[in-house]
């Protein structure tokens, strides 16, 4: 499947594991190539909605020189953000308190998860966005203890994984995606890139 990538190499921008792991299960052949200190900031009068796909877009403009030098490659970039119902980006917690603090706020509640991913040739760009709403039945002070002193979500937009024990005990449904919510929309990634 997917024949027509065989012109690219195709390289994942993203040092998620689990970006990775979905990628490998769509069976495409890629690389990864992390450049650090990629400028993640975006306007702040800008939709929270729209933020994850203008990071992506965003990310792919550092691997210019790479595009200019190399006719045959194809990025893939993506970012992933958690958004309360009050319509604010819940990011990665800096700590074990801030993270018990998010999964506070997001017991009980229903919330989205929209990432955005970009694919990026030396001649074209096309970028887009999934959301998928995921709602927790009401966790208690013991289980978010647990879970964040255990798994150390630190690296985690909303300060959890789908994938880990709280995603098994804690989340009551999810509308849409939900690859999506572990970091990439496979399904989408999968019938854009088919498209190419």
């Amino acid at each position: 499947m997917l024949d027509n990538l065989k012109k690219y190499r195709v390289v994942l921008a993203s040092g998620s594991p689990r970006r990775s792991e979905l990628l490998k299960e769509l069976n495409v052949d890629f690389e990864t190539i992390v450049k650090s200190g990629v400028d993640e900031s975006y306007p702040e009068e800008l939709k929270a909605k729209l933020v994850p796909e203008y990071i992506a877009v965003k990310k792919a403009s550092a691997y210019a020189d790479m595009l200019a030098a190399d006719n045959d490659l194809l990025i893939i970039t993506a970012d992933t953000v958690v958004i309360n119902e009050h319509k604010q980006i819940l990011g990665k917690p800096h700590s074990a308190e801030e993270a018990q603090a998010m999964l506070r706020a997001l017991s009980g509640k229903t919330h989205r998860v929209i990432s955005g991913i970009a694919i990026t040739t030396a001649t074209k760009q096309l970028s887009f966005s999934v959301k998928t709403k995921v709602t927790f039945h009401h966790l208690d002070d013991d289980e978010i203890e647990y879970y964040v002193n255990r798994y150390n979500p630190v690296d985690k937009a909303g300060a959890y994984g789908i994938q880990e024990w709280i995603g098994l005990m804690g989340i009551d449904h999810i509308e849409g995606s939900y690859q999506n919510v572990v970091g990439l929309p496979t399904q989408r990634l999968y019938a854009e890139l088919k498209e190419l």
